[in-house]
């Protein structure tokens, strides 16, 4: 078998090939190239990026084998994210790979700022001593507000809690609780502008954040305080803010990240109380080898088709090692629900029993969706899609739990209602040490019946003679009934015969079948890919 195509589109560390392990034919090409990029992407099931390439709906379009983008960082203003979702492409990133560099770089800006470490080194490189000029104010006793307390937010706070310095925070999706942990106090904006000798912002980039520390912001800030962005351009207002420094209200700046980057031209630069840098927030030896590790880990599992808990547009987040085994016997559960129904249900309630319960069952939701549209479609189905597909035929889902099984210790039914108003279910379990994947009911028949590659599902009125003619008519076509259970629910009523056999059975072998017993249900299901 051919190895899987790994496109490495820029600049990695040795550690990131480490990791990815030789289980992948592995390629290069400059990311930044588009030509080169594109003619590169059509055999690729996986590409790893930083900041340079993008992954944009064009890209995504060219690589029809494209099952996971990877950006070796956390940002991801480079890819399409809702283009590579509707392809069923699994986006991922390091979210915590530059999370101490970040906020490593913020304190150094900070702290830059605070004693005009750069002007001071650049004049005394030009032969100037200017030793009173270049004076500057401590940290101790002064008062830092950090505007967005998540991960990075909270390490600077724990850094600067260490210089003596009194921590505002405001973060409207964080607890007052949490920010106590951290040693913060929870504030709003207004109240943070006004009390702070030091703001440093750490916020995504979103509509709601663009500009939020602009020119009205600028106004009701403290004389004389210090601003640091190592977090995003375009939340700072760097025009709004150089008229407030030239005006006074602002005594200096620390800037990492700018609206349009890259960029050689600002109107801050002509001040010398603004420090800046070329976005170097994760440009540290440490975090590229963690970013590249942690991708290259999401694309192993990702190209083995298991769930990625750093994946931005798959839902599922950490999976327990207890609910791993049933994530494929769930998919299967909805490939049969499928065959058996014949069509989309238009609800579906996935109920999941038993002691499984204790823990998150959420990404079985996903497993099942993506079994009920695995066979009907001719585009690939993936846990990224497989909501949208769902959306899109009308079928709405619901995860149900109870910690109660009556006959197994686990038991998951999907059941599902069609557009004519029928009922379908079809429930499945685990069993042994060896995670046996069974058959526990058909439409409310009781069976227990090992998943095969091959099956078939008919109803029939319970008589004499029917699975006689089963015999001869399979055996008739060349096929090989593996094994067989028959459940009913009472004598001479319905019965349902769950068949497993060694071949695929040809359509008109089981249309013959169903005429010829008066079948009301007569459908395979084949796992065979």
């Amino acid at each position: 078998m051919p190895k899987p195509v790994v496109l490495i589109a820029e600049e990695l560390s040795p550690a990131t090939m480490e990791a990815l392990g030789p289980d992948f034919e592995v390629r290069h090409c400059d990311g930044a190239d588009r030509a080169q990029l594109l003619a590169a992407l059509p055999d690729a099931e996986a590409v790893l990026i930083r900041s340079a390439t993008k992954m944009d709906a064009e890209a995504i379009g060219v690589a029809k084998n494209l099952r996971v983008i990877a950006r070796a960082g956390v940002g991801l203003d480079n890819v399409d994210v809702p283009a590579a979702t509707v392809a069923g492409v699994m986006v991922v990133n390091a979210p915590t790979s530059n999370i101490t560099s970040a906020a490593e770089l913020a304190v150094g800006l900070l702290l830059a700022s605070a004693r005009n470490i750069a002007p001071a080194n650049q004049a005394l490189k030009g032969g100037a001593w200017k030793r009173s000029k270049y004076g500057g104010v401590e940290l101790l006793d002064k008062t830092v507000g950090i505007v967005g307390l998540g991960r990075i937010g909270q390490l600077v706070a724990e850094r600067l809690k260490g210089f003596g310095m009194t921590i505002l925070a405001y973060d409207p999706y964080t607890s007052a609780q949490r920010a106590g942990q951290v040693g913060a106090r929870l504030v709003s904006l207004d109240e943070l502008l006004s009390e702070s000798d030091f703001i440093t912002i750490h916020l995504p980039k979103t509509p709601e954040t663009l500009g939020l520390i602009g020119k009205e912001a600028l106004t009701k800030v403290k004389p004389g305080v210090r601003i640091v962005n190592a977090a995003r351009g375009g939340i700072l207002d760097e025009a709004a803010l150089a008229e407030a420094i030239r005006e006074g209200r602002v005594g200096g700046a620390g800037l990492d990240v700018f609206a349009k980057e890259p960029t050689t031209e600002s109107p801050l630069f002509e001040f010398e109380s603004v420090v800046v840098t070329p976005h170097l927030g994760a440009s540290t030896d440490e975090a590229q080898e963690k970013a590249g590790i942690a991708v290259a880990k999401s694309v192993r599992l990702a190209l083995a088709g298991d769930i990625v808990p750093d994946a931005v547009n798959v839902a599922g987040g950490v999976i327990a090692e207890e609910i791993r085994p049933g994530i494929d016997l769930v998919e299967k559960l909805g490939r049969i629900f499928t065959a058996v129904a014949g069509s989309v249900p238009v609800q579906l309630d996935i109920d999941v029993r038993g002691e499984i319960t204790e823990h998150d069952v959420s990404i079985w939701e996903l497993s099942a969706l993506k079994g009920i549209f695995t066979d009907i479609t001719t585009d690939p189905v993936t846990y990224v899609n497989a909501p949208l597909l769902a959306r899109d035929r009308g079928l709405q889902s619901r995860l149900l739990t109870s910690p109660v099984a009556e006959d197994f210790r686990n038991v998951t039914t999907l059941r599902g209602t069609l557009a004519d108003n029928s009922v379908v279910s079809i429930s499945g379990t685990l069993t042994g040490p060896k995670m046996v994947q069974k058959i526990t009911e058909v439409n409310g028949f009781d069976l227990e019946v090992p998943l095969s590659t091959h099956m078939a599902f008919l109803s029939y009125v319970d008589r004499p003679g029917v699975i006689g003619a089963f015999g001869r008519l399979l055996g008739d076509a060349g096929v090989n009934i593996a094994g067989m259970q028959v459940s009913r629910n009472e004598l001479g009523g319905p019965a349902l015969v769950v068949l497993i056999l060694d071949s695929q059975i040809p359509a008109e072998v089981l249309t013959a079948i169903a005429a010829e017993v008066d079948a009301t249900l007569a459908k395979a299901a084949d796992f065979e890919d």
